[in-house]
């Protein structure tokens, strides 16, 4: 991924780009010193709009494999390095539990990748993010990972959601952020409850529900989504959003990026839109 070349459509005027570091300059998203947090999120899609799908195979919603590439988890953890505070939710840890999904919670400790390690040591954050885990139902495990990596766990929950289980998550070592009036976790008091912890630069790694629930609350700024060039259709599917149709949110264009061969036999699109609200 060193000398990969992707072509820059946008802004003009179109040129080459070497794809390693284009998330951490020029298009990257922390914004060092302003006061209020800054929240990114990351999608892969298919031109269809497919995030997760079942197949005759496997019934169960999931990643399609053809949807991944090398290219697309560079940037994938270009994004993430920027980070000093993740969001996921239950369904997350669930599916990795079971092996379903592999372990996006730290930054791989290979050599590949040392230069990302590198990077956060140069800007005074710690080896990995701190996490957030969203959820109304409480039951999920606890990825061994988190303890072994020293990273501070959090559990967001909504009001409504059962008391002695957030007590038992209590008494397991992790604090529990009150993060909405109902049994889902909402987007502004779960981002001003990490404001006032001191985290500033937090990456969204949950899914359509919880994108949705930021949009909706204004507090997402930029949003990264990787096009793969297939269509992938089925009956049952899960896209990019979720949730009551939204009418305060514009997409403005930030970059736009070609990689026209990438490892998984498919071209892709690289785009990130800064978030724009109505009054």
């Amino acid at each position: 991924m060193n000398t990969k070349q992707l072509l820059r459509l946008f802004p003009q005027p179109s040129t080459a780009c070497t794809l390693k570091n284009v998330y951490l300059d020029p298009f990257g998203w922390r914004q060092p010193g302003r006061t209020r947090p800054v929240v990114a999120a990351n999608f892969v899609t298919s031109l269809d709009g497919r995030i997760a799908a079942t197949t005759q195979a496997n019934p169960e919603l999931h990643l399609p494999k053809s949807l991944t590439s090398g290219e697309d988890f560079r940037l994938f953890l270009e994004l993430h390095a920027q980070a000093d505070c993740l969001i996921t939710h239950g369904r997350y840890l669930r599916s990795l539990e079971a092996s379903v999904l592999g372990n996006i919670l730290q930054l791989p400790n290979t050599p590949e990748y040392e230069d990302l390690h590198a990077w956060r040591r140069q800007q005074g954050l710690r080896e990995h993010p701190d996490v957030v885990i969203a959820s109304s139902s409480l039951e999920f495990p606890l990825h061994p990972s988190l303890k072994e990596s020293g990273q501070k766990v959090y559990l967001a929950a909504g009001q409504d959601t059962d008391p002695a289980r957030r007590q038992d998550w209590q008494a397991q070592g992790l604090e529990v952020l009150m993060a909405g009036k109902s049994g889902s976790v909402q987007g502004k008091p779960l981002v001003d409850a990490l404001a006032r912890l001191g985290y500033r630069n937090i990456y969204l790694i949950a899914g359509p529900r919880m994108l949705h629930t930021m949009l909706e609350d204004r507090q997402l700024d930029r949003l990264y989504v990787s096009i793969s060039h297939q269509v992938l259709g089925g009956q049952t599917y899960r896209t990019l959003l979720e949730g009551e149709t939204l009418t305060h949110c514009r997409l403005r264009l930030n970059s736009l990026l070609l990689d026209e061969a990438s490892d998984n036999g498919c071209g892709q699109f690289f785009a990130s839109y800064e978030c724009i609200y109505d009054s």
